[in-house]
């Protein structure tokens, strides 16, 4: 939603019908940057996120059949469906559903001041921003959250130099890709998050567990790093963190003009 900048902020996650969600819901505002979607990197891209999405026990509980005829059901989509799809005998499939939603999350880019910096100017960032860029540099955090998104890249243990629950104090350990591996030395892996709006998308980490910016620093220099930053270095390093929040697109604040009889299928 607009308001919380793409993301379900309520904490424990809660999907259609107060289903609980098995993690927390990153933002759709630049998700096609990432090299897969989901934490546990196994929706492909953002095509097959929105196909699957559709079809989750934690979305509309539908299957695709289900989903297809109840879109069916509003006589303003299959016009739309035809027009989009013109070589499609058959235009109105989840796998279309799938690519038109991926067509317009493929335009929720932010541009940011951090972006403005790297084209030159020297001033879209504050002394302390540059400050916090350089701690964030030489800390070792760009390792991983490097690329357009700043993170999204690949997938990465959560916990590398100690267990990750002991800092965040996380209610419930999740063994992440493991879960669906069943490999040992795929525990604790997650994929690296998008750091691009990452001060409007609390809370933060897989589970949703650190409420605050400064505390998220704190935890992923410690359990990834083994640094204990002090509190300055923390502060000038949100400080550029904060600098990576960008303008939403217009057509991601506006209230979408649906067909008429449209429904929600999370409902």
């Amino acid at each position: 939603m607009p308001s919380s900048y793409g993301i379900n902020p309520s904490t424990p996650c809660v999907g259609a019908r107060r289903r609980p969600c098995g993690h927390n819901v990153p933002t759709t505002l630049n998700a096609a940057l990432a090299f897969a979607n989901n934490w546990l990197g196994n929706r492909v891209n953002i095509e097959d996120q929105a196909t699957q999405g559709l079809t989750n026990p934690v979305g509309s509980g539908l299957d695709k059949e289900a989903v297809v005829d109840r879109v069916k059901q509003i006589a303003g989509y299959e016009p739309l469906f035809r027009d989009a799809f013109p070589d499609d005998p058959e235009p109105l499939t989840l796998k279309n559903m799938g690519t038109a939603i991926g067509a317009w999350e493929r335009t929720l880019l932010t541009p940011s001041r951090f972006d403005a910096f790297l084209a030159g100017d020297a001033n879209a960032l504050t002394e302390r921003e540059r400050r916090g860029l350089q701690k964030f540099m030489t800390t070792g955090c760009a390792t991983c959250h490097n690329g357009v998104g700043i993170g999204g890249g690949f997938l990465r243990k959560f916990g590398v130099v100690e267990d990750y629950w002991n800092a965040t104090g996380s209610a419930k350990v999740d063994d992440g890709l493991a879960a669906l591996t069943k490999k040992p030395a795929d525990k604790y892996v997650f994929k690296v998050p998008i750091l691009r709006n990452i001060a409007a998308t609390a809370p933060y980490f897989h589970d949703g567990s650190v409420a605050t910016l400064s505390e998220a620093v704190t935890v992923m220099a410690r359990v990834q790093l083994n640094v204990r930053l002090e509190e300055n270095d923390t502060q000038d390093v949100v400080a550029f963190l904060e600098s990576l929040t960008g303008e939403m697109p217009a057509d991601f604040v506006a209230v979408p003009l649906l067909p008429q009889g449209s429904v929600n299928l999370s409902k």
